[in-house]
């Protein structure tokens, strides 16, 4: 079988970093070329990698490939997702799917109506512990979930490059870009569970503080107008709630991540997995070698795909479900300028 001809669109650090290596690493993936508005900038990438084709526009990428990995702003993600769709292409967008739930909507009509796959890259669920906690909700270890508890906090770690901080590209902060994928993460281990009542706020007033300490750079503190922490309240459908919390700008020892689930008949958490389970005679607490190791989900992620593209498995990640965390995001930035409660449907 012949590889599969992929492109990249966008030459930023998460292409150069993840993407770009994991494509020319892959026996059964042809990196065709790249495409970014920027061209000085997708030449020096090509260069660097040695890549033969520099698209001058996304027709031209679009119209050599059979999928692409979208690596842009999050702004740009519903445009170029439909462009490629439409052109008959398979998509891997980044996290997070889009700006707002209709970009997500109109997303997924496009690859129904072209019958090409799109899935995100919400990476976190290809990891071992990942697949552990799935596995084990799956098999009744919590019974019926009952509170979720969800946190993603990094220690005065904004990021000082790229576009990071830029509310008007990104469409937030913290909560869009490293919240997303807890979000994405206890949402699935709930099996999918469908949030309706949602308290939100939203916090940058630490990163607006001049001469600040931040371990990730440096950002003109003037301009910052995304947040640099969220916390949240989300009741279920099935009466199920989950408190969350993430930042990154956090005064606190350590990073912290971290979910766990309490349900009717036991509990787990991860980072690190350990399964709760009370008997009659005591509380036995099951712990697994299982580790989050963000290289080989993404490993595993981009092989998922291509594999998709062939025809031999589902997308782990599908539109919808990624759509739910979109959702939930829109809801508790929406709490937060409207301060109260929002009520959503699915």
């Amino acid at each position: 079988m012949k590889p599969l001809k992929i492109g990249v669109i966008g030459t930023g650090g998460i292409a150069r970093d993840r993407h770009i290596p994991l494509i020319q690493q892959h026996e059964r993936a042809e990196l065709i070329g790249v495409y970014d508005v920027n061209e000085a900038l997708a030449r020096e990438v090509a260069t660097q990698f040695e890549i033969a084709y520099v698209a001058p526009t996304l027709e031209a990428l679009l119209a050599q490939v059979e999928a692409v990995i979208i690596c842009t702003s999050n702004k740009f993600h519903a445009d170029l997702t439909i462009a490629a769709l439409d052109a008959g292409v398979h998509v891997l967008c980044e996290k997070p799917m889009a700006m707002t739930t209709a970009e997500c909507d109109a997303m997924m009509a496009a690859a129904q109506r072209n019958a090409r796959i799109l899935t995100i890259a919400y990476h976190y669920r290809f990891t071992d512990v990942a697949q552990a906690a799935k596995q084990a909700v799956a098999q009744g270890a919590v019974g019926v979930p009952v509170v979720s508890r969800v946190q993603a906090l990094r220690r005065r770690k904004v990021p000082g490059w790229g576009v990071f901080t830029n509310k008007a590209l990104q469409g937030g902060g913290c909560l869009i870009d490293y919240g997303c994928h807890v979000l994405d993460l206890v949402l699935w281990l709930l099996e999918d569970a469908q949030p309706t009542e949602i308290l939100g706020r939203t916090y940058n007033a630490l990163s607006r503080q001049p001469q600040q300490l931040n371990e990730w750079g440096t950002f003109d503190y003037k301009t910052f107008d995304v947040e640099d922490h969220a916390t949240s309240y989300v009741t279920f459908e099935n009466g199920a709630s989950m408190q969350f919390e993430c930042s990154w700008a956090a005064n606190i020892h350590h990073d912290k991540l971290d979910v766990s689930i309490s349900g009717d008949a036991g509990g787990l958490q991860l980072f690190p997995f350990e399964m709760y389970a009370p008997q009659s005679d005591g509380y036995h607490i099951l712990e697994q070698d299982v580790s989050l190791n963000e290289g080989v989900a993404a490993s595993r992620q981009m092989d998922h795909f291509i594999r998709s593209c062939f025809g031999e498995v589902e997308p782990l990640v599908k539109p919808e479900e990624a759509r739910r965390v979109t959702q939930l995001i829109d809801a508790i930035y929406q709490s937060d300028r409207e301060r109260q409660s929002i009520t959503i449907q699915g």
